[in-house]
């Protein structure tokens, strides 16, 4: 499965193209429909698609009003401008009153690459989770990607679906059937649990396989839902397992580390190491070399699982 790779920018693209013949769809963009691959859904249907140009607030708001008037909108842009720029707007506009809004934030995390440090952002999944009404989904692969606009498309409310730039493997199955909320426990195992959601789902199952050769069992879970997030799967390991290892391309405040320490805090309080940007800004580098910089990689897991364990 993980021979083919390609970008979850793609599976947005590619699934609003697809499912775009619903007349409810509306997209929108900010001057960046072949970044974001809504460029797609622009050839098929010209009638349904505005550039709203560098102006990411004021797209927010025209997706409100449109949203009002009974449309589902998907309003697309970077990550870093999404999250970023048109928080207020998100917040007030959209989430306050819980409108069908879909947020499609591509070049999230710092495998945005050569951008460098204020085009990666690595606080976005923080800044949506913590609103009311959001739901945040962050896919593993184009396949899960394309599954969640379908969910969105079906599922009333504020969506922000945090998409990557680069190519990444496909870890899921075809006719792989996305549920919105819930967990997907990849490899089972007993000693200790690896939490992983986006491109480092990838990297959970290679760390899976080098723990193996040391005889240590390491169950995978791809966490694709941010929030609501699955707390039974994740109690399950807690209970199960000695101990929970996260990893995201996302700093480790306020992120899925966070989201899950929140979880066994409450309900089954167990060790837990969390892999992530270390509170830090990103920098300018070729994508491979700054997940290895910063430690985003299946090694740095493997460190983490061991050191719990």
């Amino acid at each position: 499965m993980e021979s083919k790779k390609v970008a979850t920018r793609a599976g947005y693209g590619a699934a609003l193209a697809e499912l775009g013949g619903d007349e409810r769809i509306i997209v929108l963009d900010a001057d960046l429909s072949k970044s974001t691959n809504t460029a797609k859904f622009a050839e098929k249907y010209p009638e349904r698609f505005i550039n709203c140009g560098i102006a990411e607030a004021n797209m927010m708001s025209v997706a409100a009003g449109l949203a009002v008037s009974g449309k589902i909108v998907f309003a697309s842009t970077f990550a870093m401008f999404a999250a970023g720029r048109a928080y207020e707007q998100v917040r007030n506009s959209v989430c306050y009153p819980n409108l069908n809004v879909k947020i499609g934030a591509t070049h999230a995390g710092i495998s945005v690459g050569e951008d460098g440090a204020t085009h990666q952002p690595i606080e976005d999944l923080a800044l949506m989770r913590v609103i009311p009404n959001m739901t945040v989904v962050c896919p593993a692969d184009a396949i899960e990607a394309q599954g969640a606009v379908r969910a969105a498309i079906e599922t009333p409310g504020p969506f922000y679906l945090r998409l990557g730039r680069l190519p990444v493997p496909q870890v899921n199955p075809d006719g792989y059937e996305f549920r919105l909320g819930k967990g997907v426990e990849l490899r089972t195992g007993s000693d200790v649990s690896i939490i992983a959601t986006g491109l480092m789902v990838s990297e959970a199952l290679r760390a899976a396989d080098i723990l193996a050769e040391t005889n240590i069992s390491a169950r995978v879970i791809n966490i694709h839902t941010i929030k609501p997030i699955d707390r039974d799967i994740i109690l399950k390991a807690a209970r199960e397992t000695r101990g929970i290892v996260t990893a995201e391309e996302h700093s480790i405040i306020g992120g899925l580390g966070g989201a899950v320490a929140e979880v066994t805090a409450r309900d089954c309080p167990v060790r837990i190491a969390m892999t992530g940007m270390e509170d830090t800004f990103g920098r300018s580098g070729k994508p491979a070399d700054l997940l290895k910089y910063y430690g985003l990689t299946a090694e740095r897991i493997v460190e983490k699982c061991t050191s719990i364990l």
